[in-house]
């Protein structure tokens, strides 16, 4: 049965409320130019979103690559990526898509998807109502699709964002992991530029429409929930209402760590796989001289793990979402650096004097008790240098 519609209004909202939700991963300045952009050509429909009817031909469809090398990203880029991913995906499996579902909550990632079902020339029809994550996350093994032990990652589908037949450049992706998957995906998306439409994870009659019962519900609704309370009100809401109504609609945790802080310094940088690395300082005053209270962000693309400078544990560990949300504006943001522009001047290295405020929310059970997704989240914090307990027990890792 089909839950609802979702239209232009509602796709602002979603990248709203996913660009809080996300925990720092996709550009919301780029999300919402996008669908302004969207909004320009006329279209006025409207998609379907529900959950998984256990039948439809499937696909986790998505833009993969470095926020930051991507920036400004315009909807012709991401409608030639999609096509031309749906396409190779297609000649590759040997199967029609009919819905496909985001990889992650995430500005961007999780209109992907509408994006798809709007193109005349493409057989999808509707959405499903939920993810991989419940978040946005650095890779593929950290999503609940990557633990499935019945939905095969592979066949995949990598693409560019070419506009001419003689322009593009596509890749079929076979491995037996998500991490296998994602390393292969990496190094071919840095040789396209700087990202990717990617498909994978077929769900169909070959595999018993294997999508079922291996992705987090309800979260694309839940965004778009979160979007319309942030986006109607009156005035920005304080961060303890916000902490307050995303618990209410995701029904975990979630509350506030930080509240009207002041980013005083970025440090950021581009690897190798396309995925940005940065720390960002958080300070409660604008000018560091005169701050009394230090915290350090550690970011993949999306947050990672923030420290105190005065404390000897972790303010918030992965997987569990650091998310910014700021009282200047009544808006969330991400880690990219045209989004964070608002809140620190690079060129004069100080604070713009937009307040931050972090929140904490506690990782979806769904996630954290697939087999090897909180292993996998233990793999990347040590990669930053941090190797001590996450926050959830350890026989979460082996799905025990």
């Amino acid at each position: 049965m089909v839950n609802d519609c979702y239209g232009i209004a509602d796709l602002k909202y979603i990248a709203a409320g996913a660009a809080i939700l996300a925990s720092g991963g996709g550009s919301y300045l780029d999300a919402s130019n996008i669908i302004k952009e969207f909004e320009a050509t006329g279209w006025n429909g409207a998609i379907p979103v529900q959950e998984y009817d256990d039948a439809t031909s499937c696909c986790v469809l998505a833009m993969m690559g470095s926020p930051d090398a991507a920036a400004n990203m315009t909807l012709s880029d991401v409608n030639h990526s999609i096509a031309n991913t749906i396409s190779t995906f297609q000649q590759t499996t040997g199967f029609v898509l009919s819905c496909v579902i985001p990889v992650e909550i995430g500005a961007i990632n999780t209109i992907v998807p509408f994006l798809a079902a709007a193109q005349a020339d493409n057989s999808i029809s509707w959405v499903v109502d939920g993810d991989g994550a419940g978040r946005s996350v650095p890779g593929l093994p950290q999503t609940s699709y990557g633990g499935s032990l019945n939905l095969a990652i592979s066949p995949g589908s990598l693409a560019n964002n070419a506009g001419t037949l003689a322009a593009i450049q596509s890749a079929t992706l076979k491995a037996g992991s998500a991490a296998q998957i994602d390393a292969l995906a990496g190094g071919i998306v840095s040789a396209f530029g700087s990202f990717a439409g990617i498909a994978l994870w077929p769900s169909n009659l070959s595999n018993r429409d294997a999508l079922s019962g291996n992705y987090i519900k309800n979260t694309v609704s839940q965004a778009r929930a979160l979007g319309q309370f942030l986006l109607t009100a009156t005035t920005p809401l304080p961060t303890a209402i916000v902490a307050r109504k995303i618990a209410d609609l995701i029904d975990r945790a979630a509350a506030p760590v930080l509240t009207n802080f002041y980013i005083t310094a970025i440090t950021q940088s581009t690897t190798s796989g396309s995925l940005d690395a940065g720390i960002i300082r958080l300070d409660n005053s604008p000018d560091q001289s005169k701050s009394t209270e230090t915290h350090y962000l550690y970011n993949l693309n999306e947050s990672l793990i923030m420290y105190s400078g005065l404390g000897s544990a972790p303010n918030i560990i992965a997987p569990d979402s650091i998310c910014y949300y700021s009282e200047s504006n009544g808006i969330g943001f991400s880690n990219v650096t045209n989004d964070l522009a608002l809140y620190f001047n690079s060129e004069t290295g100080k604070s713009t004097g937009s307040m931050v405020s972090v929140i904490k929310v506690n990782a979806a059970p769904t996630l954290c008790k697939t087999p090897g997704v909180v292993a996998s989240f233990a793999g990347l914090l040590r990669n930053i240098g941090y190797a001590g307990a996450l926050p959830y027990p350890q026989e979460l890792e082996s799905g025990m």
